[in-house]
């Protein structure tokens, strides 16, 4: 880190009590690395408002692999979006039940398109996105 400002935060002792709890079981080592955590954190979620930003995702599919032709329609779909596709990984989860996991780039408006293509397919139980970006 370059540069480091000392600042003085006022909590209510059973606010700051609750904090210490929760970073300990998380396994912090001190406030500062919570605090600068935090920080990132809320920074990340307000570029993940702007539809421009540059980010990384995960779109999680839970699905009927039985399906009339789902997993052709999800390769199709991801061959269609190649620069925004970075990988997938396929894994059987019993008889029936598959996961895809398609990890995707590019801006914030365009993975989400193409995570709502992917989750709107006919046979999709189940899915969820992870959106991330660099403060």
């Amino acid at each position: 880190m370059s540069g480091i400002e000392r600042i003085g935060v006022s909590l209510e002792t059973e606010l700051l009590a609750m904090f210490d709890k929760q970073i300990a079981l998380q396994g912090y080592q001190n406030r500062s690395e919570a605090l600068r955590d935090l920080i990132r954190g809320y920074l990340a979620e307000e570029k993940l408002g702007q539809p421009a930003t540059l980010a990384v995702a995960g779109v999680f599919l839970v699905y009927d692999h039985h399906a009339t032709n789902l997993s052709v329609k999800l390769l199709d779909l991801q061959h269609h979006h190649l620069l925004q596709v970075i990988s997938s990984i396929h894994i059987h989860l019993d008889h029936k039940n598959c996961l895809e996991i398609i990890i995707l780039r590019g801006k914030v408006k365009d993975i989400q398109k193409i995570s709502d293509k992917l989750t709107s397919l006919k046979g999709v139980k189940l899915s969820r996105m992870n959106i991330l970006t660099a403060v």
